[in-house]
C-alpha cells in the first residue's frame, strides 16, 4: 500500500480529519458517505458506492421507487425469471 505521509490525531471524540488533497484525489466531497472497514491491522476509508438493493453490485445501477437497482436484477425480473 503506497503511504501519503500525512499524519493525523484522534481527537477526544475518536474523530480524524481526511486532509482535503486525499478527499479530492479520490472526489470526495463535503456531507458525502464514506465507508470504514478493516483489514488486517489497518483501517480502510474509501468512497461509499451505494450497491443494487438485491444483489449488491455497484455496476450499472439505476434509481426505481426510490431503491437501487442494477440492470441485471432489472432485467431478471422483468423476464419473470424466479429461481
Amino acid at each position: 500500500m503506497k503511504s501519503a505521509g500525512v499524519v493525523r490525531k484522534i481527537d477526544e471524540l475518536g474523530r480524524i480529519v481526511v486532509p482535503i488533497e486525499l478527499r479530492k484525489s479520490l472526489n470526495i466531497g463535503k456531507r458525502e458517505a464514506v465507508e470504514i472497514s478493516l483489514e488486517g491491522d489497518s483501517i480502510m476509508i474509501k468512497k461509499f458506492e451505494p450497491g443494487c438493493c438485491l444483489c449488491g453490485s455497484t455496476d450499472d445501477i439505476e434509481n426505481y421507487n426510490g431503491n437501487k437497482i442494477c440492470k441485471d436484477c432489472i432485467n431478471e425480473l422483468s423476464s419473470g425469471d424466479t429461481e
